[in-house]
Protein backbone atom coordinates (compact mmCIF):
# COMPACT_ATOMS: atom_id res chain seq x y z
CA UNK A 1 0.00 0.00 0.00
CA UNK A 2 1.18 3.71 -0.72
CA UNK A 3 2.18 5.66 1.95
CA UNK A 4 -1.17 8.16 0.67
CA UNK A 5 0.36 11.14 3.34
CA UNK A 6 3.22 11.55 1.44
CA UNK A 7 1.85 12.13 -2.17
CA UNK A 8 3.20 14.66 -3.56
CA UNK A 9 1.72 18.01 -2.42
CA UNK A 10 0.19 15.88 0.68
CA UNK A 11 -0.57 17.68 4.08
CA UNK A 12 -1.20 16.66 7.47
CA UNK A 13 -4.62 16.91 8.65
CA UNK A 14 -6.10 17.61 12.06
CA UNK A 15 -6.62 13.22 12.95
CA UNK A 16 -6.64 12.87 15.95
CA UNK A 17 -7.26 16.55 17.18
CA UNK A 18 -8.92 15.61 20.23
CA UNK A 19 -8.33 11.78 21.65
CA UNK A 20 -10.72 9.24 22.63
CA UNK A 21 -12.46 10.47 26.09
CA UNK A 22 -11.54 14.17 25.56
CA UNK A 23 -15.05 14.58 26.38
CA UNK A 24 -14.01 13.70 30.34
CA UNK A 25 -12.22 16.37 32.29
CA UNK A 26 -9.88 19.09 30.99
CA UNK A 27 -7.56 21.59 31.70
CA UNK A 28 -8.05 25.29 31.86
CA UNK A 29 -5.74 28.04 31.59
CA UNK A 30 -4.38 27.51 34.95
CA UNK A 31 -3.65 24.11 34.83
CA UNK A 32 -2.26 24.23 31.46
CA UNK A 33 0.18 26.69 32.94
CA UNK A 34 1.45 24.71 35.70
CA UNK A 35 1.51 21.62 32.77
CA UNK A 36 4.29 23.95 31.14
CA UNK A 37 6.20 25.10 34.13
CA UNK A 38 5.98 21.29 35.96
CA UNK A 39 7.45 19.50 33.00
CA UNK A 40 10.16 22.31 32.47
CA UNK A 41 11.28 22.61 36.09
CA UNK A 42 11.80 19.11 36.80
CA UNK A 43 15.29 18.24 38.53
CA UNK A 44 17.32 19.08 35.24
CA UNK A 45 18.03 23.07 36.79
CA UNK A 46 18.62 21.30 39.63
CA UNK A 47 21.22 19.11 38.68
CA UNK A 48 22.42 21.58 35.78
CA UNK A 49 25.18 23.02 38.04
CA UNK A 50 27.52 19.86 38.77
CA UNK A 51 26.75 18.61 35.11
CA UNK A 52 27.80 21.67 33.30
CA UNK A 53 30.70 22.47 35.83
CA UNK A 54 33.04 21.36 33.34
CA UNK A 55 32.89 23.78 31.61
CA UNK A 56 32.91 26.86 34.60
CA UNK A 57 30.53 29.62 35.13
CA UNK A 58 30.74 30.29 30.69
CA UNK A 59 28.14 28.10 31.13
CA UNK A 60 26.08 30.53 32.24
CA UNK A 61 26.33 32.62 28.86
CA UNK A 62 25.22 29.04 27.27
CA UNK A 63 22.18 29.21 29.75
CA UNK A 64 21.70 32.94 28.22
CA UNK A 65 22.01 31.96 24.81
CA UNK A 66 19.46 28.44 25.44
CA UNK A 67 16.61 30.08 27.05
CA UNK A 68 16.23 32.91 23.92
CA UNK A 69 16.21 29.41 21.82
CA UNK A 70 13.60 28.39 24.37
CA UNK A 71 11.71 31.41 24.08
CA UNK A 72 11.53 31.70 20.24
CA UNK A 73 10.52 27.75 20.88
CA UNK A 74 7.64 29.08 23.09
CA UNK A 75 6.43 31.59 20.25
CA UNK A 76 6.98 28.97 17.80
CA UNK A 77 4.74 26.39 19.91
CA UNK A 78 1.94 29.40 20.46
CA UNK A 79 1.78 29.93 16.68
CA UNK A 80 1.52 26.75 15.54
CA UNK A 81 -0.97 25.86 17.84
CA UNK A 82 -3.37 28.27 17.57
CA UNK A 83 -2.98 27.22 13.85
CA UNK A 84 -3.48 23.28 14.70
CA UNK A 85 -4.81 22.92 17.84
CA UNK A 86 -4.65 19.32 17.88
CA UNK A 87 -3.32 16.52 20.23
CA UNK A 88 0.54 15.09 19.72
CA UNK A 89 1.87 18.81 18.97
CA UNK A 90 5.01 18.42 16.94
CA UNK A 91 3.64 15.26 15.24
CA UNK A 92 0.39 16.66 14.23
CA UNK A 93 2.74 19.77 12.67
CA UNK A 94 5.34 17.33 10.85
CA UNK A 95 2.45 15.24 9.37
CA UNK A 96 0.17 17.97 8.18
CA UNK A 97 3.25 19.71 6.50
CA UNK A 98 4.92 16.82 5.11
CA UNK A 99 2.92 13.61 5.34
CA UNK A 100 3.01 10.14 6.91
CA UNK A 101 6.32 9.25 6.87
CA UNK A 102 8.26 12.66 8.61
CA UNK A 103 5.13 12.49 10.85
CA UNK A 104 6.16 9.42 11.79
CA UNK A 105 9.32 10.03 12.57
CA UNK A 106 8.48 13.35 14.32
CA UNK A 107 6.34 11.48 16.73
CA UNK A 108 8.79 8.69 17.34
CA UNK A 109 11.63 10.89 18.35
CA UNK A 110 9.08 12.67 20.40
CA UNK A 111 8.15 9.53 22.41
CA UNK A 112 11.64 8.89 22.74
CA UNK A 113 12.51 12.13 24.44
CA UNK A 114 9.22 11.61 26.66
CA UNK A 115 10.36 8.49 27.98
CA UNK A 116 13.85 9.05 28.13
CA UNK A 117 13.33 12.42 29.83
CA UNK A 118 11.33 10.63 32.36
CA UNK A 119 14.55 8.34 32.77
CA UNK A 120 16.81 11.15 32.71
CA UNK A 121 14.36 13.29 35.65
CA UNK A 122 14.38 10.34 37.63
CA UNK A 123 17.80 9.75 38.02
CA UNK A 124 18.26 13.56 38.85
CA UNK A 125 15.64 13.48 41.39
CA UNK A 126 17.42 10.11 42.78
CA UNK A 127 20.63 12.48 43.47
CA UNK A 128 18.20 14.27 45.77
CA UNK A 129 16.52 11.65 46.83
CA UNK A 130 20.14 10.43 48.49
CA UNK A 131 20.95 13.27 50.39
CA UNK A 132 18.74 11.53 52.99
CA UNK A 133 18.91 7.40 52.23
CA UNK A 134 21.69 5.80 50.08
CA UNK A 135 24.32 8.39 50.80
CA UNK A 136 26.98 5.96 50.20
CA UNK A 137 25.19 6.12 45.96
CA UNK A 138 25.43 1.90 46.11
CA UNK A 139 24.44 1.86 42.10
CA UNK A 140 21.92 -1.33 42.50
CA UNK A 141 20.10 0.80 45.41
CA UNK A 142 20.20 4.27 43.43
CA UNK A 143 19.07 2.00 40.20
CA UNK A 144 15.92 0.59 42.75
CA UNK A 145 15.42 4.05 44.01
CA UNK A 146 15.20 5.48 40.11
CA UNK A 147 12.41 3.17 38.98
CA UNK A 148 10.07 3.77 42.39
CA UNK A 149 10.14 7.44 40.92
CA UNK A 150 9.39 6.07 37.53
CA UNK A 151 6.69 4.07 38.49
CA UNK A 152 4.42 5.56 41.81
CA UNK A 153 3.71 8.38 38.81
CA UNK A 154 2.45 6.37 36.12
CA UNK A 155 0.37 4.58 38.77
CA UNK A 156 -1.55 8.45 39.56
CA UNK A 157 -1.65 8.92 36.18
CA UNK A 158 -3.40 5.08 35.27
CA UNK A 159 -5.87 6.55 38.21
CA UNK A 160 -7.30 9.37 36.43
CA UNK A 161 -6.73 12.70 34.87
CA UNK A 162 -7.93 14.70 38.14
CA UNK A 163 -5.22 12.84 40.23
CA UNK A 164 -3.12 13.93 37.87
CA UNK A 165 -3.94 17.25 37.47
CA UNK A 166 -3.99 17.65 41.18
CA UNK A 167 -0.85 16.98 41.68
CA UNK A 168 1.05 18.88 38.78
CA UNK A 169 -0.48 21.90 40.36
CA UNK A 170 1.05 21.60 43.86
CA UNK A 171 4.25 20.28 42.94
CA UNK A 172 4.47 23.40 39.95
CA UNK A 173 3.68 26.06 42.87
CA UNK A 174 6.36 24.91 45.11
CA UNK A 175 9.17 24.25 42.91
CA UNK A 176 8.84 27.57 41.52
CA UNK A 177 8.89 29.18 44.90
CA UNK A 178 12.00 27.12 45.65
CA UNK A 179 13.90 28.58 42.63
CA UNK A 180 12.61 31.61 43.54
CA UNK A 181 14.24 31.69 46.74
CA UNK A 182 17.60 30.69 45.30
CA UNK A 183 16.63 33.38 42.49
CA UNK A 184 16.71 36.28 45.74
CA UNK A 185 18.18 35.30 48.83
CA UNK A 186 20.85 33.51 46.83
CA UNK A 187 22.32 36.97 45.44
CA UNK A 188 23.33 38.67 49.49
CA UNK A 189 25.99 35.53 49.64
CA UNK A 190 27.75 35.68 46.06
CA UNK A 191 31.72 35.92 45.82
CA UNK A 192 32.99 37.18 42.73
CA UNK A 193 35.70 35.17 43.05
CA UNK A 194 33.36 31.58 42.14
CA UNK A 195 32.73 33.40 38.39
CA UNK A 196 36.84 32.41 37.68
CA UNK A 197 38.69 31.32 35.68
CA UNK A 198 35.66 31.33 33.60
CA UNK A 199 36.13 28.86 31.57
CA UNK A 200 37.87 25.68 32.96
CA UNK A 201 37.15 23.06 30.00
CA UNK A 202 40.24 22.70 27.50
CA UNK A 203 37.77 23.47 24.86
CA UNK A 204 37.70 26.77 23.32
CA UNK A 205 35.03 29.70 23.97
CA UNK A 206 32.64 29.05 21.43
CA UNK A 207 32.94 24.99 21.99
CA UNK A 208 32.29 25.45 25.56
CA UNK A 209 29.11 27.57 25.27
CA UNK A 210 27.88 25.04 22.42
CA UNK A 211 28.97 22.48 24.49
CA UNK A 212 26.93 23.93 27.85
CA UNK A 213 24.01 24.99 25.64
CA UNK A 214 22.85 21.22 25.08
CA UNK A 215 23.07 19.90 28.57
CA UNK A 216 20.79 23.34 29.30
CA UNK A 217 18.16 21.74 26.70
CA UNK A 218 17.03 19.63 28.85
CA UNK A 219 16.09 22.27 31.42
CA UNK A 220 13.44 23.69 29.19
CA UNK A 221 12.07 20.57 27.75
CA UNK A 222 8.49 20.72 28.11
CA UNK A 223 7.89 24.22 27.08
CA UNK A 224 5.78 22.48 24.31
CA UNK A 225 3.84 19.93 26.49
CA UNK A 226 0.28 21.79 27.02
CA UNK A 227 0.53 22.15 22.68
CA UNK A 228 1.21 18.11 22.91
CA UNK A 229 -2.05 17.51 25.50
CA UNK A 230 -4.36 19.95 23.11
CA UNK A 231 -7.02 17.39 23.82
CA UNK A 232 -7.08 17.72 27.21
CA UNK A 233 -7.03 21.93 27.34
CA UNK A 234 -10.28 23.81 27.17
CA UNK A 235 -10.55 26.45 24.35
CA UNK A 236 -6.79 24.80 23.41
CA UNK A 237 -6.32 27.35 20.44
CA UNK A 238 -6.51 30.50 22.92
CA UNK A 239 -5.55 28.58 26.38
CA UNK A 240 -2.07 26.78 24.67
CA UNK A 241 -0.21 29.82 23.35
CA UNK A 242 -0.87 31.70 26.54
CA UNK A 243 0.44 29.03 28.51
CA UNK A 244 3.22 28.45 26.44
CA UNK A 245 4.49 31.72 26.47
CA UNK A 246 3.63 32.67 30.06
CA UNK A 247 5.06 29.37 31.37
CA UNK A 248 8.31 29.43 29.53
CA UNK A 249 8.96 33.44 30.68
CA UNK A 250 8.36 32.59 34.13
CA UNK A 251 10.65 29.51 34.02
CA UNK A 252 13.27 31.59 32.39
CA UNK A 253 13.45 34.11 35.17
CA UNK A 254 13.86 32.12 37.92
CA UNK A 255 16.41 29.78 35.77
CA UNK A 256 18.52 32.49 34.66
CA UNK A 257 18.30 34.16 38.82
CA UNK A 258 18.98 30.66 40.65
CA UNK A 259 21.95 29.64 38.51
CA UNK A 260 23.92 32.82 38.82
CA UNK A 261 23.17 32.83 42.50
CA UNK A 262 24.54 28.86 43.02
CA UNK A 263 27.78 29.77 40.63
CA UNK A 264 28.48 32.79 42.39
CA UNK A 265 27.99 30.73 46.07
CA UNK A 266 29.55 27.85 45.69
CA UNK A 267 33.61 27.20 43.81
CA UNK A 268 33.11 25.45 40.82
CA UNK A 269 35.59 22.86 42.11
CA UNK A 270 32.96 22.14 44.70
CA UNK A 271 30.14 22.08 42.09
CA UNK A 272 32.07 19.20 40.09
CA UNK A 273 32.20 16.78 42.53
CA UNK A 274 28.51 17.99 43.82
CA UNK A 275 25.40 15.60 43.58
CA UNK A 276 22.66 17.60 45.10
CA UNK A 277 23.75 21.39 44.42
CA UNK A 278 21.05 23.70 44.75
CA UNK A 279 21.21 21.79 48.56
CA UNK A 280 25.13 22.95 49.12
CA UNK A 281 24.30 26.11 47.64
CA UNK A 282 21.51 26.22 50.44
CA UNK A 283 23.81 24.90 53.58
CA UNK A 284 26.68 27.68 52.68
CA UNK A 285 24.21 30.51 52.63
CA UNK A 286 22.59 29.59 56.22
CA UNK A 287 24.55 27.32 57.34
CA UNK A 288 24.68 23.97 58.72
CA UNK A 289 22.74 21.30 57.28
CA UNK A 290 18.59 22.50 58.04
CA UNK A 291 18.60 24.44 54.94
CA UNK A 292 20.10 21.64 52.42
CA UNK A 293 17.39 19.42 53.56
CA UNK A 294 14.62 21.71 52.64
CA UNK A 295 16.00 22.28 49.41
CA UNK A 296 15.99 18.53 48.76
CA UNK A 297 12.99 18.06 49.64
CA UNK A 298 11.75 20.69 47.54
CA UNK A 299 13.94 19.59 44.42
CA UNK A 300 11.84 15.84 45.58
CA UNK A 301 8.58 16.95 45.55
CA UNK A 302 9.34 19.18 41.97
CA UNK A 303 10.98 16.02 40.43
CA UNK A 304 8.03 14.28 41.45
CA UNK A 305 5.82 16.42 39.77
CA UNK A 306 7.91 16.82 36.52
CA UNK A 307 7.47 13.05 36.84
CA UNK A 308 3.83 12.95 36.68
CA UNK A 309 3.43 15.39 33.93
CA UNK A 310 6.25 13.44 32.08
CA UNK A 311 4.47 10.65 32.04
CA UNK A 312 1.07 12.13 30.55
CA UNK A 313 2.88 13.47 28.10
CA UNK A 314 4.63 10.52 27.22
CA UNK A 315 1.57 8.47 26.63
CA UNK A 316 -0.07 11.56 24.72
CA UNK A 317 2.23 11.56 21.59
CA UNK A 318 1.64 7.79 20.79
CA UNK A 319 -2.55 8.21 21.36
CA UNK A 320 -2.10 11.05 18.93
CA UNK A 321 0.03 9.01 15.85
CA UNK A 322 -2.33 5.74 16.87
CA UNK A 323 -5.65 7.48 16.17
CA UNK A 324 -4.23 8.58 12.56
CA UNK A 325 -3.05 5.04 12.25
CA UNK A 326 0.94 5.92 12.29
CA UNK A 327 1.16 3.58 15.88
CA UNK A 328 -0.27 0.44 17.05
CA UNK A 329 -3.63 0.49 17.74
CA UNK A 330 -3.33 -0.42 21.12
CA UNK A 331 -2.03 2.76 22.08
CA UNK A 332 -5.15 4.46 21.29
CA UNK A 333 -7.64 2.52 23.65
CA UNK A 334 -8.79 3.95 26.64
CA UNK A 335 -9.04 2.71 30.31
CA UNK A 336 -11.85 3.03 32.57
CA UNK A 337 -10.44 6.37 33.95
CA UNK A 338 -10.13 7.51 30.44
CA UNK A 339 -6.70 7.79 30.07
CA UNK A 340 -4.56 5.89 27.43
CA UNK A 341 -3.00 2.96 29.88
CA UNK A 342 -0.65 1.62 27.43
CA UNK A 343 1.45 4.41 26.42
CA UNK A 344 1.68 5.02 30.25
CA UNK A 345 2.44 1.44 30.61
CA UNK A 346 4.94 1.10 27.80
CA UNK A 347 6.82 4.52 27.89
CA UNK A 348 7.68 3.54 31.77
CA UNK A 349 8.65 0.38 30.62
CA UNK A 350 10.99 1.63 27.99
CA UNK A 351 12.38 4.57 30.89
CA UNK A 352 12.59 2.00 33.27
CA UNK A 353 15.65 0.05 30.36
CA UNK A 354 17.22 2.73 29.96
CA UNK A 355 17.99 3.30 33.30
CA UNK A 356 18.94 -0.03 34.23
CA UNK A 357 21.11 0.22 30.59
CA UNK A 358 22.99 3.39 31.67
CA UNK A 359 23.40 2.34 35.43
CA UNK A 360 25.65 -1.13 34.10
CA UNK A 361 28.42 1.23 33.38
CA UNK A 362 28.27 4.79 34.97
CA UNK A 363 27.68 6.67 38.12
CA UNK A 364 24.23 8.35 38.90
CA UNK A 365 25.58 12.12 37.73
CA UNK A 366 27.46 10.59 34.28
CA UNK A 367 23.56 8.33 33.74
CA UNK A 368 21.78 11.54 34.10
CA UNK A 369 24.10 14.14 31.44
CA UNK A 370 24.29 10.93 28.92
CA UNK A 371 20.42 10.53 29.54
CA UNK A 372 19.49 14.24 29.01
CA UNK A 373 21.92 14.76 25.64
CA UNK A 374 20.39 12.01 24.54
CA UNK A 375 16.42 13.50 25.14
CA UNK A 376 17.79 16.72 23.51
CA UNK A 377 18.97 15.00 20.43
CA UNK A 378 15.73 13.86 20.03
CA UNK A 379 14.13 16.35 21.26
CA UNK A 380 15.93 18.49 18.89
CA UNK A 381 14.52 16.57 15.86
CA UNK A 382 10.63 17.37 16.34
CA UNK A 383 11.70 20.99 17.14
CA UNK A 384 12.71 21.39 14.02
CA UNK A 385 10.54 20.12 11.99
CA UNK A 386 7.76 22.16 13.47
CA UNK A 387 9.68 25.52 12.66
CA UNK A 388 10.23 24.07 9.42
CA UNK A 389 6.24 23.66 9.18
CA UNK A 390 5.68 27.09 10.47
CA UNK A 391 8.34 28.28 7.75
CA UNK A 392 6.82 26.30 4.70
CA UNK A 393 2.93 27.38 5.95
CA UNK A 394 3.98 31.07 6.28
CA UNK A 395 5.74 31.13 2.87
CA UNK A 396 2.41 29.45 1.29
CA UNK A 397 -0.39 32.30 2.90
CA UNK A 398 2.25 35.11 3.20
CA UNK A 399 0.51 36.72 0.26
CA UNK A 400 -1.53 37.87 3.21
CA UNK A 401 -1.05 41.57 3.57
CA UNK A 402 0.42 41.11 7.26
CA UNK A 403 3.74 41.79 6.75
CA UNK A 404 5.43 42.45 10.10
CA UNK A 405 3.43 39.29 11.24
CA UNK A 406 4.82 37.30 8.49
CA UNK A 407 8.32 38.68 9.24
CA UNK A 408 8.18 38.38 12.79
CA UNK A 409 6.94 33.94 12.41
CA UNK A 410 9.81 33.54 10.05
CA UNK A 411 12.48 35.07 12.12
CA UNK A 412 11.09 32.79 15.16
CA UNK A 413 10.90 29.99 12.82
CA UNK A 414 14.60 30.21 11.88
CA UNK A 415 15.55 31.23 15.15
CA UNK A 416 14.05 27.78 16.45
CA UNK A 417 15.44 25.85 13.63
CA UNK A 418 19.26 27.25 14.02
CA UNK A 419 19.10 26.33 17.89
CA UNK A 420 17.38 22.45 17.09
CA UNK A 421 20.60 21.87 14.56
CA UNK A 422 23.66 23.24 17.93
CA UNK A 423 21.80 21.89 20.08
CA UNK A 424 22.34 18.41 17.84
CA UNK A 425 25.54 19.26 17.05
CA UNK A 426 26.80 20.15 20.58
CA UNK A 427 25.37 17.03 22.41
CA UNK A 428 28.60 15.51 23.22
CA UNK A 429 29.23 13.92 26.80
CA UNK A 430 32.67 16.08 27.30
CA UNK A 431 35.12 14.73 29.40
CA UNK A 432 34.85 10.99 28.69
CA UNK A 433 36.39 8.50 26.82
CA UNK A 434 34.90 7.36 23.35
CA UNK A 435 32.14 5.36 24.40
CA UNK A 436 30.99 7.50 26.93
CA UNK A 437 31.51 10.88 24.40
CA UNK A 438 29.35 9.43 22.17
CA UNK A 439 26.90 7.64 24.48
CA UNK A 440 24.18 10.22 23.61
CA UNK A 441 24.32 9.81 19.52
CA UNK A 442 24.72 5.90 20.14
CA UNK A 443 21.55 5.73 22.58
CA UNK A 444 19.42 7.65 20.04
CA UNK A 445 20.54 6.59 17.39
CA UNK A 446 19.69 2.76 18.07
CA UNK A 447 16.46 4.08 19.84
CA UNK A 448 15.50 5.94 16.31
CA UNK A 449 15.99 3.25 14.16
CA UNK A 450 13.46 0.91 16.29
CA UNK A 451 10.84 2.88 14.85
CA UNK A 452 11.56 1.28 10.75
CA UNK A 453 10.03 -1.91 11.84
CA UNK A 454 6.76 -0.07 13.52
CA UNK A 455 6.39 2.09 10.71
CA UNK A 456 6.22 -0.50 8.47
CA UNK A 457 4.15 -2.55 9.88
CA UNK A 458 1.82 0.31 10.41
CA UNK A 459 2.10 1.23 6.41
CA UNK A 460 -1.44 -0.47 5.25
CA UNK A 461 -3.21 0.99 8.41
CA UNK A 462 -2.13 5.23 7.82
CA UNK A 463 -5.30 7.35 6.73
CA UNK A 464 -5.26 10.04 4.60
CA UNK A 465 -4.18 13.59 6.00
CA UNK A 466 -6.68 16.63 5.45
CA UNK A 467 -5.52 20.19 3.74
CA UNK A 468 -3.64 22.80 5.77
CA UNK A 469 -5.75 24.54 8.04
CA UNK A 470 -5.66 28.32 8.09
CA UNK A 471 -3.31 30.83 9.71
CA UNK A 472 -4.95 32.43 12.78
Amino acid sequence: MTDRGDMSGGVGGLAGALPAGSGSRRFGLASAMALVVGNIIGVGVFNLPTSSAAYGPISLVSMALTTVGALALAMLFAALSRRVPASGGPYAYARIAFGNRLGFATAWSYWITAWAGNATIAVGWVLYVEHFVNTGHNELFSALLVLAGLWLPAAINLSGVKNMEWVQVATAILKFAALAVMSTAGFFFIESTNFTPWNVSEEGTIAAIGGGMAIALFSYLGLETAAVAAGKVREPDRNIPKATILGTIATAVVYLLSLVAVFGILPNSQLQSATAPFCDAANAMFGGTWAGDVMAIAVIISGFGALNGGTMIAAEMPLAAANDGLFPEQFRRMSEKKVPGVGIIASTVLASVAVVVNYLGSAGATVFTTLALMAGITAAIPYGFSALAHMKWRWIDHRTPDIPRFVRDTTVAVASLVFSVLFIWYSRNTGHGFWVYWAPFLLAGGALLLGIPVYTAQRRHLTQPAPMPRYR
